[in-house]
């Protein structure tokens, strides 16, 4: 490829699905994307495999078949498909309190809060009040001890409150009780997810990973990142007292899963936010879940509550901090009017910037998209919408 800029795109696609290719070359032709990969796994075959652009602007590098990128919220996905591992294992039910497994965290007030109330953000978790860094995440017993101190906001079930960073300590933390072993959940999604199915997908990125892999993230431009987003949720981001700036911006804020030398943190376990993988791995993650997921030994009964339907609390599904509704279960975001994907039984999560994964059980689906070119708002990536109408198309 003598010319990245000219966004040239490799892969493969299976003629059925000739339109996505279409849709992704539209991408960088239409819709401003700068480097990316698509990936979609039907009933267990790969059937889309696409990746073009420019991995890095700054030295006009191509993005190559095993680029990685950050994927923010999408990893919400990846820490969930282990704890659902946890549960087909025995180790975990859903219906249980979370202080079953994890006696300390029934403080200030946390002692009725199940892990279903957890995992649907639904616990009044979603921000910390003692300072959370980057020593402390790399610290998972100073970790736990500080997260188990927090009270909640209100009463579990009542409210849906994005647990941004936040969800992913606490997730990470129960893994470690209940795991024998008591692995880190990224050690535990190493050995028991990405190792067996030889995915490109780390929940806490290995120092041997070399720069000239990684795909910098390029930030959308101060006037789009404003207008972006619906004027409710801009007003709570600049109010330092919201639920919103809280959870979203400050302690720890995004940027902890940032380095100036690396581009990414190295061996730092952020479970919420901080996965760094290929659209590949993804996808075919999604597929094995969709297609039963024999291969990690996945239990029907933990496929069935998967693609159950959300439960909603008791207040209904508004989300105190992105300040609209939206559905999330069993550590997954669930297709709802905001946010359509696959079919009522799919679950998925997307991450902010554009990226999205998801199962879609009633087809056999896994899907990926992961891009550099951070997207803005809180609403659907019209480049991952064009990519899915396409699948769509095609599957018709």
């Amino acid at each position: 490829m003598s010319n990245p800029s000219a966004a040239t795109v490799n892969g493969y696609v299976s003629p059925r699905f000739a339109g996505v290719q279409t849709a992704f070359e539209e991408n960088f032709t239409k819709r401003d994307e700068l480097g990316g990969a698509c990936c979609v796994y039907l009933n267990g075959e790969k059937v889309v495999d696409l990746w073009g652009g420019v991995r890095d602007p700054a030295v006009d590098a191509a993005w190559e078949e095993d680029t990685l990128v950050l994927v923010f919220s999408l990893t919400k996905g990846m820490s969930a498909l282990a704890l659902a591992l946890a549960h087909s294992r025995g180790w975990l039910d859903y219906e249980a309190r979370v202080a079953d497994y994890w006696p300390e965290f029934a403080q200030n007030g946390k002692e009725a809060i199940t892990v279903r109330h957890l995992l649907a953000h639904q616990a009044g978790l979603h921000a910390f009040h003692e300072k959370i860094d980057r020593n402390v995440i790399a610290n998972l017993d100073l970790l736990a001890t500080i997260v188990a101190r927090e009270p909640p906001a209100w009463p579990p079930g009542t409210r849906n409150a994005y647990h941004f960073l936040s969800l992913g300590f606490y997730e990470g933390e129960l893994l470690r009780r209940i795991d024998p072993a008591h692995r880190s959940l990224g050690q535990f999604f190493q050995d028991e997810i990405a190792t067996p199915l030889d995915l490109d997908f780390y929940i806490g990125l290995p120092d041997m990973i070399p720069n000239e892999r990684l795909a910098p993230l390029t930030q959308a431009g101060l006037i789009k990142s404003v207008f972006g987003y619906p004027f409710a949720m801009i007003r709570a981001l600049v109010n330092p007292w919201s639920d919103t700036f809280r959870a979203c911006i400050v302690n720890p804020g995004a940027g902890v899963v940032m380095d100036k030398e690396r581009i990414y943190a190295r061996d730092l376990e952020v479970p919420s936010g901080g996965g760094v993988g290929t659209a590949r791995a993804i996808a075919k993650a999604y597929g094995v879940f969709a297609t039963g997921g024999s291969e990690l030994g996945l239990q029907p009964e933990t496929l069935a509550a998967l693609t159950a339907p959300a439960v909603p609390p008791s207040r209904g599904f508004f989300d105190e901090v992105l300040r609209d509704d939206a559905q999330y279960a069993l550590g997954f975001m669930k297709p709802f009017a905001g946010f359509s994907f696959g079919h009522a039984e799919a679950f998925g999560a997307p991450g902010a910037g554009g990226s999205l994964g998801y199962a879609d059980p009633a087809i056999g689906l896994g899907y990926g998209y992961v891009t550099n070119r951070i997207g803005v708002g809180v609403e659907p990536d019209p480049r991952d919408v064009a990519l899915r109408q396409a699948i769509a198309a095609s599957l018709a």
